[in-house]
């Protein structure tokens, strides 16, 4: 597989990040850990997330997950970075169509609102869902680089 994931989560994400790191370490996806190491009740997500969100754009190819006790603001934090589309997941068909029509490249999960089990559907169902470039979809993608590249809309 050798496919590359950057993962990160505050103390409200990091037994799921601790346990999706193992599972797909176990499936054959190389994991960078973007912190915390440790659990501590007072870790912030703004700098982890956005560590994460510029890992995965600096390395094209690769997917990124965040983790928080929401999801929340993970997603917005992630969504700093110029390149970043972190889509919010909450069930399957959210999960498939982050990656289908919106052509995400970073997942964010809310720890907090999900089993283990339900959140490694998600991410497996994110991971394995490839965007058509060829797509209707792909205009209003190009619309939201537009605006990142240019801070205008021709929408």
């Amino acid at each position: 597989m050798n496919m590359r994931i950057h993962i990160a989560a505050d103390h409200a994400g990091f037994d799921l990040k601790k346990h999706l790191k193992a599972h797909l370490a176990e499936a054959g996806y190389e994991l960078i850990d973007h912190g915390y190491e440790q659990y501590d009740s007072t870790d912030a997500y703004p700098p982890v997330c956005i560590e994460c969100a510029q890992a995965t754009v600096a390395d094209p190819g690769s997917f990124g997950i965040v983790i928080g006790g929401s999801g929340n603001g993970e997603q917005m934090s992630a969504n700093l970075v110029a390149g970043c589309r972190a889509a919010l997941v909450w069930n399957d068909d959210t999960a498939m169509l982050a990656r289908a029509h919106n052509n995400a490249n970073v997942i964010s999960l809310g720890a907090r609102q999900h089993t283990l089990e339900e959140a490694t559907r998600f991410v497996e169902i994110f991971l394995s869902t490839d965007f058509d470039p060829e797509s209707r979809h792909q205009s209003r993608i190009q619309m939201m680089l537009d605006y990142e590249q240019q801070h205008s809309c021709s929408c």
